[in-house]
């Protein structure tokens, strides 16, 4: 004991030195009664007022009790043992506090304007409360409190209190910035209730109550919480409890659990890490890479079990993980009880998690599937990554303004997918990057963006994909299976020569716009857009209401072919399409030939775009083209030019200009101009002119003559 104390006293000692310069403890009275003595011999003490006791080095076992009405300050270098429950109350002129108890048939406890500390433990002396068995609590517990025994009588620390009781206890409100420690293994449960101004270090070997159906736990200050054991937070009815604290763990076995009850919300904004330095005072971490790896023993094991609570993860204005860790460090259960969990991700910045959301017992979190559901929230800058295969049975949400990612450098990730309740609901950024885990997803809706950017496949299935956001492939394939369509999508995009859509038997049906360099594994039936520079591994059928764009490369198809609708060579026209850009620099010597779909199959091309049949003219620039299907190697769409007219002005897609021939230009053209003639040209140099003469005369009349300075800008040409 006595080793164990000196080494805890000299921490306190460090930790004092800081402490001392943000808060001032209570001095004690001038006149204090010192009952030093006394305690020494193990007598029995009345407070008749302020009190104090100054304990040597050492330990000292106090048998006695202290009764009466007063303060005690217990100050020196040593430890003061009470193996005896005393019970003294402040004078009753110095009480203040109310206590309320509102909720109606939820009834939990509220107390205001607390009373000043009725103990008081100055830097460098440890109170301990107890030697190991269920007495030695200082405490009075007037109040009619239900399901727990709320202390009238205050506490101070900015010294140590040490927590030796294997009992259930209050400490009332606490203030002060030391340490506040509870033995490990001993079993005995601390209600922290209220609100407290406590800014030191709380070390929890056994069990903490941070919260519980009849009162709410507020601990704004609290500077780091060492937790060795369970630290387990609740709140009554609809209430949001906020703890702000970094927690550290040092043992293997020690967790996190949260509980809420209807309406209320538990909000965690600091980190849970391992601690390997700084002792009880001042737990941390050497390395936060300590966190994603195993330690000897596991004892940087840690986890947190949410039972039936709603729980939020930040709050918007950090980007540090609540748990940080992979399968083997840390482990996350959402459990049912009163009704499913709730876990929202709220940061500012990119995120982590290494882990899988399972709901087992404790470490064997994926002996059963979590139950619950898991929310990004829309916050600016809310990007959160999942780098392990998650085993909820829940829905996903992704709001507004958020990314969530499967998948990194970390590990693959992936979700637990084929039920309605299982869905996704995507109003940010659903973002699947796996390097070698295929994924698959049902029941996607919402009005958000889907990106395939990894190795592996990802695979949508079932005719509950319904999301209505852009779909883009930048890398490996996605795939869509058992009636899965991109029909609602408001554009494709495969943005690299490396990116696959791999449609199936059923193909792929354009209703909007499919665009970019990679492949569509599979037939394509184009009622929307299709620009040049996509691969059509299959069929390719473009109905009337469908469009295809050129663009810097051709569409290649690599089976049949049957075309309709609309051809629009505004790219073309401005020079942005292969073979063209002498067009758009007005060079002699423009393309030949433009290929405008490269069909490598050996079947004849079926149709024709609108208004354009084998052989028509088109203008592009100063060239004229004829439109064949039957080019390049005999079923290729090709222009091949056959004159240049250089004084020709384009007159927008799909219009017929002079002697017949369809032109092209730019959409932003104004087309309007090209078919009224040379006339308003005429028009407007009249009206310049009819408004610059007038101007030019009075300007010279009022400078008195026609003089060289008179005359202006314009005097050298008269």
């Amino acid at each position: 004991m006595r080793s164990h104390t000196h080494k805890t006293a000299a921490a306190v000692g460090a930790l004092a030195a800081v402490a001392m310069i943000v808060t001032v403890p209570p001095a004690a009275a001038a006149g204090a009664r010192d009952v030093t003595a006394d305690v020494l011999a193990d007598r029995d003490v009345t407070l008749t007022g302020d009190t104090v006791v100054t304990v040597p080095s050492g330990t000292t076992t106090y048998d006695g009790v202290f009764r009466g009405e007063g303060t005690l300050t217990v100050r020196g270098g040593g430890t003061l043992v009470l193996t005896r429950d005393s019970d003294f109350t402040l004078p009753k002129a110095r009480q203040r506090q109310r206590v309320a108890t509102p909720g109606g048939n939820h009834p939990y406890v509220t107390v205001a304007d607390p009373d000043p500390p009725v103990i008081t433990v100055e830097r460098g002396a440890t109170l301990q409360y107890g030697n190991g068995g269920t007495a030695g609590l200082i405490g009075h517990f007037p109040y009619d409190t239900p399901a727990f025994r709320l202390n009238q009588d205050n506490i101070r620390v900015d010294g140590t209190l040490r927590l030796s009781l294997r009992s259930a206890y209050n400490l009332g409100t606490i203030s002060g910035s030391g340490l506040i420690t509870q033995p490990r293994f001993l079993w005995g449960t601390w209600d922290l209730s209220g609100t407290h101004g406590f800014s030191g270090v709380i070390d929890n070997g056994t069990q903490v109550n941070a919260g519980r159906p009849e009162f709410a736990t507020s601990l704004p200050n609290v500077r780091k919480v060492l937790n060795q054991g369970t630290w387990t937070v609740d709140t009554p009815l609809g209430q949001t409890v906020t703890m702000g604290m970094d927690f550290y763990q040092r043992e293997y076995g020690s967790d996190i659990n949260i509980q809420s009850r209807p309406g209320s919300k538990v909000v965690l904004t600091g980190q849970y890490s391992w601690s390997n330095q700084g002792g009880d005072t001042d737990p941390a971490l050497s390395d936060p890479a300590l966190n994603w790896t195993p330690a000897r023993k596991n004892v940087n094991k840690r986890g947190t079990n949410i039972k039936g609570a709603d729980v939020q993860w930040g709050d918007g204005t950090t980007h540090r993980i609540f748990m940080p860790g992979t399968a083997e460090t840390v482990y996350i259960n959402l459990l049912a009880a009163r009704s499913r969990s709730k876990l929202t991700f709220d940061y500012n910045g990119p995120v982590t998690l290494g882990a899988p959301i399972g709901g087992g017992r404790f470490h064997d979190t994926l002996s059963a599937p979590g139950a619950g559901d898991i929310v990004i929230a829309g916050t600016h800058g809310n990007d959160v990554t999942f780098a392990a295969e998650q085993y909820y049975d829940g829905s996903t949400t992704v709001e507004k303004g958020a990314v969530l990612r499967l998948g990194s450098a970390q590990g693959d990730g992936s979700l637990l997918t084929g039920t309605e309740r299982r869905r996704v609901v995507n109003d940010g950024t659903l973002v699947v990057r796996n390097a070698r885990t295929a994924v698959s997803l049902s029941h996607v809706g919402g009005a958000g963006a889907l990106v395939q950017s990894g190795a592996a496949t990802t695979t949508l299935t079932g005719t509950a994909v319904t999301y209505t956001g852009t779909t883009t492939v930048t890398k490996g394939t996605l795939a869509l299976r058992k009636g899965a369509t991109l029909v609602r999508s408001k554009a494709i995009r495969l943005t690299s020569s490396g990116a696959r859509l791999d449609t199936g038997t059923a193909g792929l049906r354009v209703a909007t716009t499919l665009t970019g360099k990679g492949t569509v594994k599979g037939a394509v039936t184009n009622e929307g857009v299709v620009a040049g520079g996509i691969t059509v591994s299959g069929g390719y059928t473009q109905r009337a209401r469908g469009e295809l764009v050129l663009r810097d490369e051709p569409l290649k198809v690599t089976g049949t072919v049957r075309l309709g609708g609309e051809l629009d060579l505004s790219a073309a026209g401005s020079g942005s399409a292969r073979g063209t850009s002498d067009l758009a620099r007005g060079t002699s010597d423009p393309a030949r030939e433009i290929t405008v779909l490269d069909h490598e199959g050996r079947s004849k091309i079926a149709g024709t775009f609108r208004g354009l049949a084998e052989g028509a003219k088109v203008r592009l620039a100063a060239t004229t083209y004829r439109i064949s299907y039957q080019g390049g190697d005999g079923n290729d769409v090709v222009l091949s030019a056959v004159a240049a007219t250089p004084t020709a002005t384009p007159s927008g897609k799909g219009t017929i200009a002079s002697g017949g021939i369809p032109t092209a230009e730019p959409r932003t053209a104004n087309t309007a101009s090209s078919r009224l003639g040379w006339w308003p040209y005429v028009l407007a140099v009249g009206l310049l002119i009819g408004l610059v003469l007038p101007a030019t005369l009075r300007r010279r009349g009022g400078r008195g003559g026609g003089g060289p300075r008179g005359g202006g800008r314009h005097a050298a040409h008269e």
